[in-house]
């Protein structure tokens, strides 16, 4: 289904747009999909160094966006709190373990990065008063059979629940993802 340009205009320009999971397969296309809104600035939040410092050099040759590379879990709520203090009107959460047989193998880190990453992420959002936060779901949440699923599925009941907390100017919502050929983690490989 084609965007509509100008929700999506209204969404990203002239706003400071924070993308979480930003050096993986999906959090980079959205990144490369976001600068081209010319937001205010883009912050890319990712936990992979190597991952971060190629996709700000992509960016930073290409795109002209004032960037801000953060490098740290979206579960260190400390470190989220102090970036959502810079300023943040929207929010992109694509960090997550999504491997499902290396997550069912690590069932504790796949909690731990995407349960409790995606509820420090939220409340910091929610006391931040950042406007919008878009969690990037999977259709493995629907009856979920692995621990990925399962974990992806509390992360939308998380983002749910501040949807429902969180002061009238604020709209979180989430949004599932098929599998994406191609991407880290795909179902293909």
């Amino acid at each position: 289904v084609p965007a509509d340009p100008a929700l999506i205009g209204s969404l990203l320009e002239g706003k400071v747009v924070l993308v979480t999971g930003a050096g993986g397969s999906i959090g980079s296309g959205l990144c490369r999909h976001i600068v081209r809104w010319r937001p205010q600035r883009l912050v890319l939040f990712e936990a992979n160094e190597f991952a971060l410092y190629e996709l700000e050099r992509k960016l930073r040759g290409t795109s002209g966006v004032p960037l801000t590379p953060v490098l740290g879990s979206v579960a260190d709520e400390a470190l989220v709190r102090r970036t959502l203090r810079q300023g943040v009107d929207v929010i992109f959460h694509a960090a997550a373990h999504k491997h499902v047989p290396l997550v069912e193998q690590n069932p504790i880190e796949g909690v731990r990065n995407n349960v409790f990453g995606t509820l420090a992420l939220a409340r910091a959002a929610c006391e931040a008063q950042v406007g919008r936060l878009v969690l990037i779901s999977t259709d493995k949440a629907v009856r979920p059979s692995s621990v990925m699923g399962a974990t992806k599925r509390w992360a939308e009941l998380i983002i749910r629940y501040y949807a429902e907390k969180c002061g009238p100017e604020q709209r979180f919502c989430a949004v599932r993802f098929g599998n994406v050929l191609g991407s880290n983690g795909s179902v293909v490989p």
